[in-house]
């Protein structure tokens, strides 16, 4: 700190600047920002093949292009109906004990009453649904209390901070949605809200066996000579196989052509992603649509391979998720959430060249000794 600042000496009376500067920081550095970095890194590390120096050549396809979505989870406590409405009504409960003026009678919250029934239900280990769909009701008819009680005082002129008219709106739109399936028997509802500090994150159905719901941002990627680039990325889920078209367009602007071959899930193969790669001949891995056709030859050695080199994307995954901290988005706000996903994927393309320098560096000092290591180092 003291170099990167420029002081002459330590000094410890005072921190050279405030921990939300980082923040702001960040804010900075957009996900397109980013994306343009990761995109000049990539492009001093690649190197042109001889096919791509021939000017013959610019027309026709080559190359392999990898692509695969996963979610990248946030740090938020598990979602439970009776949970996120208890939570409502104190963050209510807290503005009702601002928005009253000492001196005068409180309005009637029944808070304690409330947190007792909240508690008889959250205590069990196994509660049964008709003893959730009770509690639930329970917690509506208290945070409608509140709500209109809230409503009364700000038309009395009373005011609140913006932090805490952001969360009212939250507020109000989850008790729209919860009132909403408790009425129609239901337990999904467009755009549902799971956490009232963070409104924008919804559930993302993967079909885990470890979880099958998972709650943060959904992303595409794309693996090209094992360069990862970040293609989509969104809070709402969405169908993958929307953008596969929009990437292969990607990657004919930087390269001048089309790929030879899209390795990618089986969920990528509908029937307009089919007809685009066929119309441009782009070879779309995995078996073809529909039963089978009789007497025409599957070529399963070929299939093996597409599948063995589409597992390079599963590799990018785990990697980013296990040391570049894409497992768990800790960021508390949508713009550094969304910093977090695009710096994650820049951090993997700048490990591979860390990694390819140590290697590099290990085969001189094994090859001129352990002398040219001090010279290398200096």
């Amino acid at each position: 700190m003291q170099f990167f600042c420029g002081y002459k000496a330590y000094d410890d009376s005072k921190p050279p600047f405030d921990p939300s500067m980082m923040v702001y920081f960040r804010k900075r550095l957009t996900p397109e920002i980013l994306g343009e970095i990761n995109e000049l890194v990539i492009s001093q590390q690649e190197i042109p093949s001889k096919d791509d120096d021939d000017d013959d050549n610019d027309d026709k396809n080559g190359g392999t292009m990898i692509v695969d979505a996963t979610c990248a989870p946030s740090q938020i406590k598990y979602p439970t109906d009776t949970a996120l409405l208890n939570e409502a009504r104190e963050n209510t409960e807290a503005m009702i004990d601002e928005l009253h003026t000492p001196g005068q009678k409180k309005p009637r919250t029944y808070r304690k009453r409330a947190r007792k029934d909240y508690l008889s239900v959250v205590r069990n280990r196994k509660p049964g649904a008709k003893k959730i769909r009770k509690a639930i009701g329970k917690q509506l008819n208290y945070l409608r209390r509140n709500l209109n009680t809230i409503e009364t005082l700000l038309q009395s002129g009373k005011t609140l901070s913006p932090n805490k008219y952001e969360r009212l709106e939250t507020v109000h739109k989850l008790y729209e949605q919860q009132k909403y399936m408790f009425d129609n028997h239901t337990h999904s509802v467009p755009d549902r809200i799971v956490s009232l500090s963070q409104p924008w994150i919804r559930p993302i159905v993967r079909g885990k066996s470890n979880a099958a719901v998972e709650f943060g941002a959904k992303l595409d990627i794309s693996v090209v000579d094992g360069w990862t680039r970040l293609e989509v990325f969104s809070f709402d889920a969405y169908n993958e196989s929307v953008g596969l078209k929009d990437m292969i367009e990607r990657f004919r602007e930087r390269t001048g052509h089309y790929p030879s071959r899209v390795l990618a899930d089986k969920i990528y193969r509908n029937r307009d992603n089919l007809a685009y790669c066929k119309a441009n001949g782009i070879r779309l891995s995995g078996p073809a649509l529909g039963r089978p056709k009789k007497g025409v030859p599957v070529d399963k050695k070929q299939n093996y391979i597409d599948e063995c080199e589409r597992a390079e994307v599963e590799r990018r995954f785990s990697l980013a998720k296990r040391k570049c901290d894409l497992g768990l988005i800790t960021a508390r706000l949508e713009a550094t959430a969304c910093h977090c996903l695009a710096i994650s994927v820049l951090a993997l393309n700048l490990r591979r060249i860390q990694h390819a320098l140590i290697r590099f560096c290990d085969i001189l000092i094994r090859f001129f000794g352990t002398g040219f290591e001090t010279v290398f180092v200096q």
